[in-house]
């Protein structure tokens, strides 16, 4: 149901008046996003326009800039130098930030995805999530060098960019407002990384660091031992699917048919280096290393080749102290109360290696890049469940693999006026989770019973239970695109192109959990899980198993995009440019249940999407002067849903500790969206912007939870419609200190980049809006949303503060960093409960980087103290009187020391 505002309709009446608008002005810029701007021919007699850079005195006042390079769709590489007007975010036709390999190092961050949480409107949400403008990762697309990545996440058709580490990345660009060379799924915006490519000279960096939490080096832990390789990130083959399982699913047959020994499965499945869980004392330190190498040369005439390789590991735990409360009522009276421990030991390892070719004016890359993070996860909790009155302790021992291989190929060739743009790529990820294991002991506490004040497991999901899982994903994504520019008068400038995408995805995921007779012994059950899955009591008691995933055990999934664009950038007079363009793109995406026994089973939890879309889009910028412009934007975009949230699957989510299951009944989300900025520029590296900005959002899906068994299960739904709308001041300032007396201030600037995002938004429900619910059909959907709720993920205020000095003669930065994200909807309650709410408050971080030279050679020093204040993480719901607690525990302070040495 479509409820246009009476802001949207006055604001797209806006942009129409504007498109015809002809304002004289200053400058021309040069596009970012898409064909080169052409100035009028006669832009020469004015001042400020077509000057070189070496004329203007402000250029050459700084002699260390260094090119930032940019690759995306459409748009060829970028290089911007010097002058103040080819400043990219400035020249652009649309809303861009860029984050320089310097703006990265600055903020110290180890991995992208926490550099860009300081980029206007951006925040980062559980493992690398990143959210523009209090949209879901659903409404963000994350491109490298211009192509596609598939995700490895299950829950999540975008890549985390915290597996990206900052030493790889040459330029982050976030664009804000969409132009027709991006794919269509762009709710709140793109992300394009750009990876190194040829360097100006060669160079082998070494670097190395160690680093740790108040909450978690040098105190206690838990630990299971797994494998010998496992500080590494890679099993040694400790946790291949045993032999006598292997044969069983392979051969098509059920767990309880005649013939399928599950004796010899159980008595496979009880390796003790997997179960056996031990309290570690005094955790180490983390630690990481890294190399990092690059030549050119030429090779004949003008042809110039390059190669950039880098290698790194990183090695880190973590504890979290869980609360995990649940309501039986509106009024959150208790349900059950847990307290979990859970130590994290995370191990990223990645290596990239580059080509990049220079043929006159011609530009290649191929990149090839790897990444494997891997989780070792083990946790121990202890509650109550209030409605039994019964005690009980849970152990949960997991390993985590996600795996992304991508190699890619982008070519850029320049024939005079004609531009061609060639990008192809292949790249494939995987996840696998083999023996996640769960053991849960029950203490009844009842008087009479005579072992009522014993921890017993009888495996009978009454007193006791024990369960493994086997899962696996992966999924290939192949994808091919040509663009064409062509200036085809002064002042106009056209780009068309064309995508094609096809991605497959194939996830399984077997849960079996190990049932006793009924008159197992109570005596027995009190032994630890790796005694009481010892071979001997499997064979003695006739243990069997029972899956529980057997109505749908594995799903495969596909999504095929064929997309072709046209847009143009018009100059009808000096200082504005008009950006407009518009994408058609015809999608199908299934996701179907697939049969792995011989026996077939009817499901029916497949999903057909067949949509095909017009999707316009249009900015007008206006530079009123040298130093003042305007932007006016207007498109129509989408947002599909993610392969996870159709399938009808059970997934655990080990960073969040819960569960979720998908819902193949969900449409596709359709946004209208608008914006208006102003940008004054006042003197280089100096700037102010205010923007205001608005989205209508037809069928968004959002996430709801509810509980069973004291578990909460989160699924998902379409709500009927939402608008969200706000505003963004960001400001940049650098000043020199030399006026302070010189000497230590003499080559010293103090910098301060701060930015501020409000956004508002609500869901709109109407009396007979109805959602769909798997397996259940239409459903109201005031049983699952709220009128006037805001969306998921969204906080009201986002502030980013980055304050310091650094020195323009050598590398000497101090910065103190602030980040300031008020309460947000994780998820919605259903049945009465009110919403699921996140508080992540302040957060207060301080990074030093010092360059100096030891033994000859130049090396850089970095520290860093991380959430001074030792914010924790508060995940509640909550009524006027009463608080219960979801997912909270503290985060403390963490340290850091590195050091990197260039040759």
């Amino acid at each position: 149901m479509t409820r246009p505002s009476v802001f949207a309709r006055r604001l797209s009446a806006l942009l129409l008046v504007g498109t015809a608008m002809t304002v004289p002005a200053l400058a021309v810029a040069q596009g970012a996003g898409a064909a080169p701007a052409l100035p009028p021919t006669d832009t020469a007699e004015t001042p400020g326009v077509g000057q070189d850079v070496a004329q203007d005195p402000v250029a050459t006042q700084d002699e260390t800039l260094q090119d930032e390079d940019i690759s995306i769709p459409g748009g060829g590489i970028i290089v911007v130098t010097g002058d103040a007007i080819q400043n990219v975010e400035r020249s652009s036709t649309q809303v861009v930030n860029v984050l320089s390999s310097e703006d990265i190092a600055r903020t110290g961050e180890g991995d992208i995805a926490g550099a860009l949480g300081r980029v206007t409107g951006l925040s980062v949400q559980g493992n690398g999530n990143v959210f523009v403008r209090g949209l879901g990762d659903r409404y963000s697309l994350a491109l490298l060098n211009g192509l596609p990545l598939p995700s490895p996440q299950p829950l999540s058709r975008v890549v985390p960019l915290d597996i990206f580490p900052t030493n790889i990345v040459a330029s982050s660009l976030v664009q804000k407002t969409y132009s027709a060379n991006f794919p269509g799924e762009f709710g709140g915006g793109v992300i394009n990384l750009t990876t190194r490519a040829i360097p100006d000279e060669s160079f082998l960096t070494l670097s190395a660091g160690i680093s740790g939490d108040t909450e978690t080096t040098f105190s206690n832990g838990l630990a299971y031992y797994g494998s010998d390789t496992d500080w590494t990130g890679f099993d040694d083959g400790t946790r291949d699917t045993p032999p006598a399982l292997q044969a069983f699913l392979d051969s098509g047959a059920r767990i309880s048919d005649t013939g399928v020994d599950q004796t010899a499965i159980l008595k496979q499945l009880g390796n003790p280096n997997l179960t056996l869980l031990q309290r570690i004392g005094e955790q180490r330190p983390n630690f990481s290393g890294g190399i990092t190498g690059g030549t050119a040369f030429d090779i004949s005439g003008d042809a110039r080749l390059g190669v950039v390789a880098t290698a790194s590991i990183k090695n880190g735990l973590q504890n979290r102290v869980a609360m995990k409360q649940s309501a039986i009522n509106a009024d959150l009276d208790l349900d059950s109360e847990f307290v979990d421990f859970i130590t994290d030991n995370r191990i990223l390892v990645n290596g990239l290696l580059g080509f990049g070719l220079e043929l006159g004016e011609h530009r290649f890359r191929w990149t090839n890049l790897y990444i494997r993070d891997t989780l070792k996860q083990s946790s121990l909790s202890q509650g109550e469940d209030f409605q039994s009155g019964f005690s009980k302790i849970r152990q949960e021992n997991g390993w985590f693999e996600r795996e992304l291989l991508d190699t890619q190929f982008v070519g850029e060739l320049e024939f005079d006026d004609l531009s061609v743009d060639l990008r192809a790529g292949y790249a494939r990820t995987q996840r696998e989770a083999p023996y996640e294991y769960s053991f849960e002991y029950v203490r009844t506490n009842i008087a009479n019973d005579p072992n009522g004040d014993r921890f017993i497991n009888v495996l009978d999901r009454q007193r006791g239970s024990a369960s493994v899982v086997f899962s696996d994903l992966e999924e290939d994504l192949y994808y091919g695109g040509l663009d064409i520019s062509y200036p085809v008068a002064d002042w106009l400038a056209v780009t068309v192109g064309g995508a094609y995408t096809d991605t497959d995805r194939f996830s399984t995921r077997r849960e079996f959990l190990i049932d006793a007779n009924t008159d197992f012994p109570d005596s027995v059950g009190a032994l630890r899980p790796d005694l009481l899955l010892g071979d001997a009591v499997v064979e003695y008691f006739d243990f069997g198993l029972i899956e529980t995933t057997q109505a749908d055990p594995a799903f495969a999934a596909g999504l095929e995009i064929k997309a072709a664009y046209a847009k143009a950038q018009i100059f009808p007079v000096f200082g504005v440019t008009i950006d407009v363009g518009v994408r058609y793109e015809d999608a199908i995406q299934t996701v179907d249940p697939v049969e792995v026994f011989a026996t077939p089973t009817n499901s029916a939890s497949s999903t057909l999407l067949e949509n095909d879309y017009f999707l316009p889009a249009a900015t007008i910028t206006w530079e009123a002067t040298d130093q003042l412009q305007f932007r006016l934007s207007g498109s129509k975009t989408i947002a599909r849903p993610q392969f996870r949230e159709l399938i009808f699957q059970t997934y655990y989510d080990p960073d969040t500790n819960r569960q979720f299951n998908g819902n193949p009944l969900l449409v596709d989300s359709q946004l209208v969206n608008a914006e208006a900025r102003a940008e004054y520029y006042f003197d280089r590296d100096n700037r102010v912007s205010l923007a205001g900005f608005y989205k209508d959002i037809d069928n968004p899906i959002e996430a709801y939870s509810s509980f069973s068994d004291n578990e909460q299960i989160t699924s998902f739904a379409n709500a009927p419609q939402a608008e969200l709308y706000g505003a963004e001041l960001e400001l940049q300032l650098k000043r020199s200190l030399d006026t302070l007396g010189g000497g230590f201030f003499e080559t010293k600037d103090a910098v301060l980049v701060a930015n501020y995002t409000y956004t508002d938004s609500a869901i709109a429900v109407a009396e007979g809006d109805v959602t769909q619910i798997f397996p259940r059909g239409a459903q109201p959907a005031s049983n699952f949303f709220f009128d006037g709720v805001p969306l998921t993920g969204q906080s009201d205020h986002l502030v980013n503060v980055q304050f310091g000095f650094e020195d323009w003669d050598k590398l000497q930065q101090l910065t103190l960093l602030l980040a300031y994200a008020s309460k947000r909807v994780t998820s919605r309650g259903t049945s009465g409960l009110p919403d699921i709410l996140e508080d992540p408050g302040l957060r207060v971080d301080i990074v030093g980087r010092q360059g100096l030279t030891l033994f000859g050679v130049e090396t850089e020093l970095k520290a860093e103290a991380r959430n001074i204040f030792g914010r924790g993480k508060f995940e509640y719901q909550a009524t006027d009187t009463n608080r219960i607690e979801i997912n909270s525990y503290d985060r403390g302070t963490s340290f850091s020391l590195s050091i990197s040495a260039n040759f």
